[in-house]
């Protein structure tokens, strides 16, 4: 390994580092990765993403089995939970997974360093150099680094993560039995997604929010939807409070909650805290060596992803932005094709996000109140599930379709979706931003018949008021 030398070397093999490791072997160039981890696919495959999802289909069945089989004709004797067989089978679509990366980078000829890379600087030849520790120890030369070591848990001051009382993603997606009383400390996608697996599976699930609103940057006809909708099946919500405290005995967590003058006691087996992630920097040698972070912590790059040190660079999670998959996907991609000489561009206006509760929300683009405040003239396009003949027979008729529209040209702004597979019908809105479509477009499309996407094509439609089924 000493011998060799790379042309690009990538710290971390989650969404971002192996998308544009195997990019960029695509693409001709020698790539070696650098990763820790037993298995690739960093946070996302391994204990994010994917695992979250795995457990919100299963308790998702689950919760139909027990309570809406029967509205379909379907009798069949009270569920019965097997926690440990929905365990594995999450671990065995997390195998799959990460197996078939680990295909890829042999399919590609990516060099898998297994070790935590450490950056050194640039040795007397130009090139710069990483010190691995760990199984493939050495120190490794490249003409290239890209940093991609994603994302962290934040901490709380004073609050120990132990994973057993409290807890982190990685402890709800592990746990051995269904709690008793789950508490939530954060209202954003994670915090909601977990606790929504936890309800299903039986549980008393409560969520504590320091600000007024959950999902803070989402629209807020789509939040106050989404909040009655979990209220209704059994979430209970604590908004605008902070907790101020947290004391663990006998296998208990006791929270002491503020809101204004009025403080509760709450007590509870499991509490998750889930307020937010930050950029993984830990052991990288890269402030050392003169890479600049900006207030937040967050790497400065400029728009070919360049740090402030030549030959390294930096995606995803560890530079400004939303801290999304798909985002560091595209970053990489942007990042290695730019690197041999291609013009390529990532659409930040574009990027969709998604809470996979169900119903699910899904978003992109700008929200109304972002748009009033930048004084742009707006019209809203509306339309609810309950007039659409798919979800009617599906059972699944709450929620709305929202497109918000350029009052003068049309063109759409920015699209909001709480419904059923929300997470699948906000890419027909991607497409149509990403060329600078307008409503009439979406509303002059054809849409199967019937189908949840009709829904997208009534919303478009009633930015001129011309919605037929409404």
């Amino acid at each position: 390994m000493a011998d060799e030398v790379f042309d690009l070397i990538v710290l971390g093999a989650g969404p971002g580092g192996y998308v544009g490791a195997i990019r960029a072997a695509q693409l001709g160039l020698k790539v070696a990765v650098i990763e820790s981890r037993p298995t690739l696919g960093g946070v996302c495959l391994n204990e994010g993403c994917i695992p979250s999802k795995a457990l919100l289909d299963s308790s998702e069945h689950f919760a139909l089995a027990r309570d809406k089989f029967d509205m379909h004709g379907i009798e069949i004797p009270a569920p019965k939970l097997n926690l440990a067989k929905m365990m594995a089978r999450k671990e065995g679509v997390v195998g799959d997974l990460t197996g078939g990366v680990a295909f890829l980078f042999k399919k590609n000829k990516v060099s898998w360093i297994k070790g935590h890379g450490r950056l050194l600087g640039a040795a007397a030849d130009g090139l710069q150099q990483v010190e691995v520790t760990g199984k493939n120890a050495g120190v490794v030369k490249g003409k290239n680094i890209l940093l991609a070591t994603g994302g962290k848990v934040a901490q709380v001051p004073g609050i120990t993560i132990d994973n057993e009382v409290i807890i982190d993603n990685v402890g709800a997606l592990s746990l051995q039995q269904v709690p008793e009383h789950l508490v939530v400390v954060g209202a954003g996608y994670i915090g909601l997604e977990l606790g929504s697996v936890w309800l299903r599976l039986g549980a008393k699930v409560s969520v504590v929010e320091m600000l007024p609103k959950m999902l803070p940057k989402s629209d807020g006809d789509t939040t106050q939807a989404l909040q009655r909708s979990m209220k209704k099946q059994g979430m209970t919500f604590h908004m605008g409070t902070r907790v101020d405290n947290i004391q663990v005995a006998g296998g208990k967590a006791t929270l002491t909650l503020s809101k204004g003058d009025k403080t509760q006691e709450v007590v509870c087996d499991k509490v998750l805290m889930s307020i937010g992630r930050k950029p993984n920097m830990e052991g990288l040698g890269a402030s050392e060596i003169g890479v600049e972070l900006d207030e937040r912590g967050c790497v400065k790059v400029d728009d070919n992803y360049a740090t402030t040190v030549p030959g390294i660079y930096a995606i995803g999670d560890l530079i400004p932005g939303p801290m999304l998959a798909h985002k560091a996907s595209e970053e990489a991609v942007v990042f290695v094709e730019r690197l041999v000489g291609k013009n390529s561009q990532v659409h930040y206006g574009t990027i969709p996000g998604v809470c996979y509760t169900w119903p699910e929300v899904a978003s992109v683009g700008k929200t109304e109140e972002q748009l009033q405040e930048e004084g742009i003239p707006v019209k809203v396009g509306k339309f609810n599930f309950v007039g659409n003949g798919r979800a009617r027979a599906m059972a699944e008729t709450e929620g709305f379709v929202k497109i918000l529209a350029h009052a003068e040209n049309g063109q759409v702004l920015g699209v909001h979706i709480f419904g059923p597979r929300a997470s699948d019908m906000i890419a027909e809105a991607v497409a149509v931003m990403s060329y600078g479509g307008t409503a009439h477009d979406i509303g002059a499309m054809f849409h199967g018949h019937p189908t949840l996407s009709e829904a997208v094509k009534e919303a478009a439609l009633d930015v001129d008021g011309a919605a037929v089924h409404c």
